[in-house]
């Protein structure tokens, strides 16, 4: 019974570890189409283009994201924004966005 724990324990955490895996190629894509919104202006055509491929859509279900139309938009919407992953993700660009709704709302 404790092999049986262990094993499923270890499954899970090796599946923990792929999900991470494929966020992060999720992450490089929309790098990329930032990059080729502000070279090119045409960032959020090319993630639109990606995510409704058989490929785009296989890497979103493998990071645990739902391949549906609102996900198309919600990644063209970021990448409209022209804001890199890494800065998105940043405490400090958060506390800078949590102070600016609060400002708005005053």
């Amino acid at each position: 019974m404790a092999d049986f724990v262990d094993s499923s324990a270890f499954n899970y955490e090796q599946g923990q570890r792929a999900r991470k895996l494929f966020a992060a190629v999720v992450l490089a894509a929309l790098d990329d189409a930032i990059a080729d919104d502000k070279k090119y202006g045409n960032g959020p055509e090319q993630i639109a283009r990606w995510a409704r491929s058989r490929d785009g859509r296989e890497v979103l279900s493998c990071a645990g994201i739902d391949p549906n139309e609102r996900v198309v938009n919600g990644l063209m919407d970021f990448v409209a924004q022209g804001v890199r992953t890494s800065v998105a993700l940043s405490r400090e660009e958060s506390e800078r966005r949590n102070a600016a709704q609060q400002a708005k709302a005053a």
